[in-house]
């Protein structure tokens, strides 16, 4: 791998599937031979308190623009081409190809001999606006190559590429560290604690907005408590959507049966993945499919604690499950169908563990990080 320059708007503290999809990497990618150059996550004291002290733990060079927003600007330019050539590095990543990727003619310029541009859901929502499909394009040709979640994002993106460029495209999804995610990750604690050891659990696990189906799940349950009438409804995130969802409960009746963690550390999300007998959270494209899931990386590393899914057919979600082995996809939105899956699978255990098996050696088989950090590097 050559030197390489990290351009990126996204990165940690600042929480979100995309930074830790970017953090993972970085950290199985030789730090003497990294540079990152990423926003500040906030411009408050605890923001910048927090950037700082994360950064100093990082084993490579990370340095912050003073923005909170990172853009292809002419001052974010002059100082992205600074950096590779204060640092030596030939070869640049751009963390979200849209609209970083911008910068690529003048970082080629400037002496880089590899750039790999990532995409990631919103791209796809991008290239179906005209002026968007024209920046892809251009960041495209300017590019080395750049990677796609899965076939959707892939079929979507490479229709505002041009020839050549769509032709480079390579295959990077994020991974799941099945270390952390796995059967004995401590979800009988975290049962235990809330009360609901003997209760048949549907845990989801996401960000609360509304194309991640929470509200659906909710709908769902006066169906599911129909048939497993001790059945309860584990909600693990923080989000905008949180008031809504606790409305609707209320007013659906099920307000007993729907509990809500709030956000919670990151490390105490597997022993929360662990608390449930099925994973499911049945996202669905909104706003006419600007709005839509990238590929869903918590079917895997559900997959990776040993849990069943059931999930949406929302863009790329569909990649992360192997449908009728590992889970089930449905239509996103249809609280019938999440409840008839989520119900056949709450009343068969040996279907439960079946599933959650598959799914366990699947991710152990393609979707570990240091397999695809292993390719990132051939990338570089």
């Amino acid at each position: 791998m050559d030197k390489t320059l990290v351009v990126t708007n996204d990165f940690p503290p600042r929480p979100g599937g995309i930074q830790a999809f970017l953090h993972n990497m970085a950290l199985r990618l030789d730090p003497g031979r990294l540079v990152v150059y990423a926003s500040t996550w906030k411009r408050s004291r605890e923001g910048v308190e927090a950037t700082r002290a994360f950064d100093a733990e990082q084993p490579f060079t990370v340095v912050r623009d003073r923005t909170t927003m990172l853009l292809p600007t002419p001052g974010a330019t002059r100082t992205a081409v600074g950096l590779l050539r204060e640092h030596g590095c030939t070869s640049v990543w751009f963390g979200a190809a849209a609209p970083l990727g911008l910068m690529a003619p003048a970082l080629r310029k400037a002496g880089a001999r590899r750039l790999v541009a990532t995409t990631h859901g919103h791209e796809a929502g991008w290239a179906q606006l005209p002026a968007a499909r024209q920046l892809l394009g251009r960041i495209g040709e300017a590019t080395d190559t750049i990677t796609y979640l899965g076939e959707y994002t892939r079929s979507r993106i490479a229709g505002a590429l041009g020839p050549a460029a769509a032709g480079r495209m390579v295959q990077l999804p994020p991974g799941v560290d099945e270390k952390v995610f796995h059967p004995g990750s401590g979800g009988a604690a975290v049962r235990a604690r809330l009360g609901l050891t003997d209760r048949p659990v549907v845990v989801c696990v996401s960000r609360l907005v509304p194309r991640k189906g929470q509200d659906t799940l909710i709908l769902a349950m006066p169906l599911i408590l129909a048939a497993q009438p001790d059945a309860v409804l584990l909600i693990v995130g923080g989000g905008p959507y949180e008031a809504d969802l606790r409305r609707l409960a209320k007013e659906t009746g099920v307000e007993a049966s729907v509990r809500f963690t709030g956000a919670v550390p990151w490390a105490e999300l597997p022993a929360h993945f662990g608390a449930g007998d099925v994973f499911a959270m049945p996202c669905r494209t909104r706003r006419g499919g600007l709005d839509v899931e990238g590929l869903g990386i918590v079917y895997l590393e559900a997959s990776a604690t040993g849990l069943p899914v059931v999930a949406g057919d929302s863009g790329g979600a569909p990649d992360a499950v192997l449908d009728g082995e590992t889970g089930w996809v449905v239509r996103g939105g249809s609280v019938e169908e999440a409840a008839e899956r989520i119900v056949v699978l709450l009343g068969d255990a040996e279907l439960r563990r079946r599933m959650g098996e598959r799914g366990r050696s699947w991710v152990e088989e393609r979707w570990r990080w240091d397999l695809l950090a292993e390719r990132l590097k051939e990338l570089l």
